[in-house]
């Protein structure tokens, strides 16, 4: 008896260190395969890739009636983490247009990234997209101006103006801004377009984002 439950200790032990060896958002992709599995996601859909702030932007495929859209936006990811999982959040869903919103966690993480960094990592992404997809549409939106992130304006500010300035000499690609339309008349974030966190968007903040965005979507 005693050696099956030493047995077990061990058993649950190794399953626990495993648990935690997995990559960040390992779960997120874990979750995305299963709804696939139950439900076939759609056939060349507007596909929407980045963080939370496309996460949580559940009823997406309301605010654009009309358009195929599938949403892969997943947690607090950075740049890097969607490079990571490429294959599962872009390539397996031949899409007809890709809208990426990404940056904004990979300029909160550390003081040691610079705006430079995170263009960069926006740079492998766009030529990992590019590999495969040489003239699906892209599209970027800005990283937002949040209040809990307003001390890092200037860096994102910085990211924008690079990501901008890049795609402006790309092909079928855009650069669609929501930062200003985001300001109030003293400069600052309008606190109402926000939740609790001051972070992610309530409804008011996402009706600003449709209004720039479906302009640019493809039927």
């Amino acid at each position: 008896m005693k050696r099956i439950l030493t047995l077990l200790l061990i058993f649950l032990c190794v399953e626990a260190v495993a648990q935690n060896s997995k990559p960040a958002f390992w779960q997120d992709i874990q979750n995305f395969r299963k709804q696939d599995s139950i439900q076939a996601p759609p056939a060349h859909p507007i596909l929407f890739i980045g963080s939370s702030s496309f996460t949580r932007w559940s009823d997406v495929q309301d605010y654009f009636p009309g358009y195929n859209i599938l949403n892969r936006g997943f947690g607090g990811s950075t740049l890097a983490d969607v490079l990571r999982y490429e294959e599962d959040v872009i390539f397996k869903y031949d899409p007809k247009q890709i809208v990426i919103y990404c940056g904004e966690n990979d300029v909160a993480s550390s003081d040691t990234i610079t705006a430079t960094t995170v263009f960069n990592r926006f740079q492998n992404l766009y030529s990992e997209i590019r590999a495969v997809y040489p003239n699906v549409p892209v599209v970027y939106i800005s990283l937002k101006p949040s209040p809990s992130r307003w001390y890092l304006k200037e860096k994102a500010m910085a990211v924008n103006d690079l990501i901008e300035n890049f795609l402006k000499n790309q092909n079928n690609a855009q650069f669609v801004s929501v930062w200003n339309d985001m300001l109030g008349p003293d400069g600052k974030p309008m606190p109402d377009l926000f939740v609790e966190d001051n972070l992610h968007m309530n409804a008011k903040g996402y009706a600003i984002w449709q209004k720039k965005i479906q302009p640019v979507l493809i039927k």
